[in-house]
């Protein structure tokens, strides 16, 4: 896997703290949804660093779209979030990755279940789910600390309006909106049984986030019968 001169071609914000950057990369293979790339970058006296970052949206030409938030004492993100311009280079090495992807054509209902930013591979699979056409029933629970944590706020309230088949339901950690039910906790079994989908239905889950959230979710959803084959997950660190 080789790596491919990139640009940035133009980005958005998305919380204070994290913004999608559009990279324009010749010649780019294409990818499924839940893959994800290397990013690396090289100082002018030749230091390079590279991070890994997931793809957040469907295949688009030459274009792709990672979701990047600002790690404190990072490396990479920092300057990506504050310093990465409009026609600044990058490297690109990918797409990566082939267990934790949604294929268009398969027709099980699905279970996304976010933690913070690892939503970012799950929107993938939303957006490439509307891109297609595809009429399979999906479920997303996203996990955040506050209403301001959310990524992708404006999407996804209108593609819950818009787009038959998909639902969306938050848990907040930290602090919560003055309209939803209950108090800030962590995620646990009421929310997994309430707002997924039962395992007699045999769907297809994707849990992705930090490690103990992703941890706590399969063990939530194997307990509740879910197939361990079917659940997959995909987990960061503090620098992914």
């Amino acid at each position: 896997m080789r790596w491919q001169p990139a640009r940035l071609v133009s980005r958005r914000v998305e919380t204070p703290t994290a913004q999608t950057l559009v990279l324009e990369v010749p010649g780019w293979p294409a990818h499924l949804p839940g893959q994800h790339v290397d990013l690396r970058l090289t100082a002018p006296d030749g230091y390079q660093a590279a991070r890994s970052y997931s793809l957040a949206g469907p295949a688009d030409g030459d274009r792709i779209e990672v979701t990047v938030q600002r790690v404190p004492d990072g490396e990479v993100s920092p300057f990506l979030v504050d310093n990465y311009q409009v026609g600044d280079p990058v490297e690109v090495r990918g797409p990566l990755g082939g267990w934790f992807i949604w294929r268009p054509q398969q027709t099980d209902p699905v279970l996304l279940v976010a933690g913070g930013s690892g939503v970012v591979p799950l929107m993938a699979m939303v957006r490439a789910r509307r891109a297609t056409g595809s009429r399979v029933p999906f479920r997303l629970i996203y996990s955040v600390r506050t209403p301001g944590d959310v990524f992708y706020t404006e999407e996804l309230r209108h593609r819950v309006r818009d787009d038959a088949g998909l639902d969306v339901a938050y848990v907040y950690t930290r602090e919560a909106p003055p309209d939803w039910r209950g108090e800030p906790h962590r995620i646990g079994l009421a929310d997994v049984n309430t707002h997924g989908w039962p395992p007699e239905l045999e769907p297809l889950v994707y849990v992705c986030g930090p490690t103990g959230f992703v941890e706590t979710v399969a063990d939530l959803l194997v307990g509740l019968g879910h197939p361990a084959r079917r659940v997959r997950t995909e987990r960061f660190g503090p620098t992914g």
